[in-house]
């Protein structure tokens, strides 16, 4: 009693929801005495998704509430779509969300006990072997509105049955020529109950069974039987499989399963402009649109910590979404909330232009540098400052210069005085330019009794730009990332032509330390990451993780 008291009082510790709640009733009832274990059972059939990420933190957060466990559990019961590279990456993912699981298991390690469950429910009357064809069985199910037909192999006996049972086993039969079909109801009005298939043949060697199996079990047959005997408590799985629910009830009812495990329903996460599917996700990668299952536009986990997210913003929107019982779309914009919110007071800042001007302040020292002391991040003064060189010639943004500038442009432009951020007052004179019209430098005048730190207190300017020293900057290649879909006019979600836009710039001579992985953001362009595949001594490849300005409402 005192071991359900805590649990029960565990479950103050975290958010609360209504899988929550049915577990605190049962942990009152004692319906599975103090226990509670719940597992996450991926297939190995391609990389996790950010869907994947709120099922993740449900199941394995579940049994951190409650002082239970998670079972991490492969579903590997179709060996014709799974690889063992699936499931290195499915691990990293989980570890890198900061979960780790009580025990690693496959469903083909239930594939013994599934066949001597398939005779017994064969002994029982409540399978038959069936020899239509796939599109025959899809045409007798019959329809929402009209029952099906009973398959004419329906009443074969049970000695029959066996038999063909143990052939299929043994390889006599060819893939599809036939299945065993649980026997339920063919006038069920759920679909689903009108004598499923619950074996199918399938000629394919296995990574874990080799060659021992040519049949294997169909998932709403083996799920429920790997939850048994795991001792799973409460099956936690998507709303789509809310049909499913009676057919795993039924197996267990069948197979006589004390204390079965009961299955819970939850939406699944949909986002906007993302794919959030495994098949159109891994045709994406066979198609070489993208890099591979870790590109930064993917939605997977791996392309989400490619990009520069970190587990704990993941955790946090899987938090702030919560866990309903009816279908709605998330604003993606709260995704990227979440990983701005966790990284403002996280990371140093640091100055780079894109799209550089050159800039050549004519009233200062020609060999003359000095050293301009910057804040590493404005809401953290514990992270401290950094020094940066600053001498005659200087490189600023692109966007912060125009030679005709439009209403309420602040920043620099002929005539117009501005702030270089941590260091003098400048103004533009004069604009040099190249034979064919474009920019060649800006030369520019500074006041020396305005440099920042000194104790001046004078004329106020509205404009402030950031700045790097010629003599000494670094050339980085910057990667700015759009949403890999967009919406066309119809409301379908099309491929955005324009989701990567890969520049240069200029950066402060200290990014050339910068290690894989390394994040920064860059003043008053967002934040960044130092690829952790394309980073190297020799040269620096950025990321954005995504803008300073955010789009979300509560």
């Amino acid at each position: 009693m005192a071991d359900t008291e805590n649990k029960t009082a565990g479950a103050a510790e975290g958010a609360s929801n209504f899988i929550h709640n049915i577990i605190d009733q049962d942990l009152q009832s004692h319906k599975y005495g103090d226990r509670v274990h719940t597992r996450f059972p991926p297939e190995p059939n391609g990389y996790l998704h950010i869907g994947h990420a709120k099922s993740i933190c449900l199941n394995f957060s579940t049994a951190e509430k409650y002082h239970g466990k998670c079972n991490l559990r492969y579903d590997d019961t179709n060996p014709v779509k799974e690889d063992m590279e699936y499931v290195d990456a499915i691990e990293e993912d989980v570890k890198w969300l900061g979960f780790q699981w009580d025990k690693r298991l496959w469903a083909s390690d239930y594939f013994d006990k599934m066949y001597e469950f398939a005779v017994r429910l064969i002994k029982k009357g409540s399978a038959f072997v069936c020899d239509l064809n796939a599109d025959q069985i899809r045409e007798y199910r019959g329809t929402l509105k009209e029952p099906g037909k009973e398959s004419p192999y329906r009443n074969r006996s049970v000695e029959e049955n066996l038999k063909l049972f143990e052939e299929m086993k043994e390889g006599k039969y060819k893939d599809g020529e036939k299945v065993l079909r649980a026997k339920i109801d063919m006038a069920s009005p759920n679909i689903n109950m009108r004598d499923p298939v619950i074996y199918r043949i399938s000629h394919t060697e296995h990574h874990n069974t080799g060659g021992k199996y040519c049949i294997y079990p169909m998932y709403d047959y083996a799920h429920p039987i790997e939850d048994a005997i795991e001792g799973i408590t409460h099956s936690i799985c998507t709303l789509e499989f809310e049909d499913h629910r009676p057919l795993y009830d039924w197996v267990l009812k069948e197979l006589e399963w004390e204390a079965p495990p009961q299955q819970i329903e939850f939406a699944r996460l949909n986002l906007t402009n993302t794919v959030m599917s495994k098949r159109h996700l891994k045709s994406l990668v066979d198609d070489g649109v993208v890099e591979g299952w870790d590109d930064p536009r993917m939605p997977t986990i791996a392309g989400l910590r490619r990009r520069g997210y970190t587990p704990e913003s993941i955790r946090d929107f899987c938090e702030r979404i919560g866990v309903s019982k009816a279908n709605s779309t998330v604003d993606v914009a709260l995704l990227e909330h979440c990983v701005r919110e966790d990284l403002k007071e996280k990371v140093e800042s640091r100055n780079v232009v894109e799209d550089p001007i050159k800039i050549v302040i004519t009233n200062y020292p020609e060999e003359q540098t000095e050293e301009m002391e910057i804040e590493n991040n404005r809401a953290v003064p514990e992270m401290g400052s950094r020094m940066v060189p600053f001498s005659r010639e200087l490189y600023v943004d692109g966007a912060d210069f125009m030679e005709e500038p439009v209403k309420k442009y602040f920043r620099l432009f002929p005539g117009n005085e501005v702030r270089f951020k941590g260091a003098y007052f400048i103004t533009c004179n004069e604009v040099i330019k190249n034979e064919d019209g474009s920019i060649k430098e800006l030369h520019c005048t500074y006041d020396p009794q305005t440099r920042s730190g000194s104790g001046f207190e004078g004329r106020k300017v509205k404009g402030t730009i950031h700045w790097v020293d010629a003599k000494t900057a670094v050339k980085i290649k910057i990667r700015n990332y759009d949403y890999l879909m967009i919406e066309n006019e119809e409301g379908q979600q099309i491929l955005n032509p324009d989701s990567l836009n890969e520049t240069w710039g200029y950066a402060e001579p200290s990014v050339m330390e910068a290690q894989p992985g390394e994040r920064f953001q860059f003043f008053r362009h967002g934040y960044y990451i130092a690829d952790t595949k394309l980073t190297n001594e020799n040269e620096k490849v950025f990321n954005k993780i995504v803008g300073l300005k955010s789009s979300w409402k509560k």
